[in-house]
């Protein structure tokens, strides 16, 4: 069997932890932060865990990480 290519695109978008779960940074924090509270702009600056009906597709997009 050949083996899987990695998309890129995910590559750069999620990773896995120690445990092997999948890890992504939130959306909505590159512009039009005026109108955002600070919290919730502090909030989306941690990083959170992929949703777990989300897992199998984005886990065959990244094999090797």
């Amino acid at each position: 069997m050949p083996k899987i290519k990695t998309n890129r695109g995910a590559a750069k978008r999620f990773r896995k932890t120690g445990t092997g779960k999948i890890r992504r940074n939130k959306a909505f924090t590159s512009h039009i932060l005026t109108k955002k509270s600070t919290k919730r702009k502090r909030e989306l600056r941690h990083a959170t865990l992929v949703h777990k009906s989300d897992v199998k597709n984005i886990s065959r997009l990244i094999p090797y990480l």
